[in-house]
């Protein structure tokens, strides 16, 4: 008989995926892989809808394994757990009994077990076999006490081709697997918005390309470190990001003499839309990000959403539309993104706004004026054709993968 702690990992929205499922699946294995490849004896693999790691030593260190997989897209939950191949009722009551003392120790708790049977062969049904397990606790923790309706603790008992036990279950970030669903060309700027963009992006599986707009001299070195540092925290949950750091002086310079003041910020985003679609159609990048919210500024009014629009040919999705600024704040909080984007450190946006821009711009007229501005598609085409690239990879993500898969 073999005893093993491990790491189970569920998944929730692959699992109503259809003939491609396996596709999707595989894509979460090696996104997983790619991160625990360095842990020395540490091995991957699938079993009956969940994936599970383990260890040549049989025992998953998870304050070490966690913090590596913690932000993997496509991970519904993380369940630290005993996995055992002797599958007698007798033996599991044993081990269940002792999984709860070290876990709970004489601390007084109201609990319940949950059972999941993959074979029905199994000569007791599942509440016959939640029945006996949870009968065992109680006889044997005098501090424990059962609750079917509202336990504080639940000990989830799985009987597959080995048996599992759990009572912790860490929720993940959900989604589907990095890089499943194509990719996007984000904008990002400095502030809050646009990291969480992202964020939301590749909870669905869209792999990130990034572009930052630097109008030095108005903006410092520090502005555009701070958006380096934004891409490499966003890189945690996507892998590689290819940061594009276009320099927007001279446009900025030139639209600030030749348009109106209140029109200025729209033909700026018109300009950003249309060097970030270049940039995305060079990436085979199939769509643009931004971190637009509706009618939280005067560009992001749906009638200045509707006159920046024609700027790009390819879809442009603004994951945040219907969020309101508390609740883009509390996302950006728990991805960590939220004391990066308040160094006080201006981007080019804030640098050139009108005091006072126009909040219900007519399309028609935006792109009439802006098809008589000589020059300006050189102007774009210029700086698209002549940005910096850097290439950003997470720290967690290292090295040859696959040494751990089995």
């Amino acid at each position: 008989m073999s005893m093993e702690k491990i790491l189970l990992i569920k998944y929730g929205e692959i699992a109503l995926r259809g003939k491609n499922r396996k596709l999707f699946e595989d894509k979460l294995l090696w996104s997983i892989a790619d991160r625990i490849q360095s842990l020395e004896g540490y091995r991957i693999n699938k079993e009956q809808g969940r994936l599970v790691i383990s260890n040549r030593e049989g025992c998953v260190d998870y304050e070490l394994l966690l913090p590596r997989i913690r932000t993997v897209p496509g991970i519904w939950a993380f369940c630290p757990a005993l996995s055992v191949d002797n599958q007698d009722i007798d033996y599991l009551k044993e081990i269940a009994v002792q999984y709860m003392k070290e876990n709970y120790g004489d601390a007084a708790f109201t609990f319940k077990v949950e059972t999941k049977r993959a074979d029905k062969r199994y000569p007791l049904n599942s509440q016959e076999i939640s029945s006996i397990i949870g009968g065992a606790i109680n006889n044997a923790l005098p501090c424990a006490a059962v609750d079917v309706k509202n336990p504080q603790e639940v000990l989830h008992v799985e009987l597959r081709n080995r048996a599992y036990l759990f009572g912790k279950v860490i929720r993940g970030e959900g989604g589907l697997p990095q890089n499943s669903s194509g990719k996007g060309m984000l904008l990002l700027s400095g502030g809050i918005d646009s990291p969480v963009a992202g964020y939301m992006m590749a909870k669905r599986g869209v792999g990130l390309y990034a572009v930052y707009y630097h109008s030095a001299p108005y903006t410092s070195e520090r502005a555009k470190e701070k958006v380096v540092d934004l891409a490499k925290r966003l890189s945690d949950y996507v892998g590689k990001i290819k940061l594009f750091v276009v320099d927007f002086t001279d446009i900025q310079l030139y639209l600030y003499e030749q348009v109106d003041p209140g029109k200025r910020t729209i033909f700026m985003k018109r300009a950003m839309l249309s060097i970030a679609e270049k940039l995305a159609v060079k990436e085979h990048c199939q769509c643009l990000i931004t971190g637009d919210s509706v009618g939280q500024v005067a560009s992001q009014t749906l009638q200045s959403i509707l006159a920046v629009d024609s700027a790009a040919s390819i879809p442009i999705l603004r994951p945040l539309a219907g969020l309101d600024k508390q609740e883009i704040v509390d996302i950006s909080q728990r991805i960590e993104t939220y004391d990066i984007s308040i160094r006080p450190f201006e981007d080019c946006c804030t640098i050139f706004t009108a005091k006072h821009p126009e909040t219900k711009p007519l399309a028609p007229l935006i792109a009439k004026i802006e098809s008589r501005l000589q020059g300006f598609e050189e102007k774009k085409n210029y700086a698209a054709d002549n940005c910096e690239t850097i290439e950003i990879e997470s720290k967690l993500s290292e090295g040859e993968v696959r040494a751990c898969i089995r």
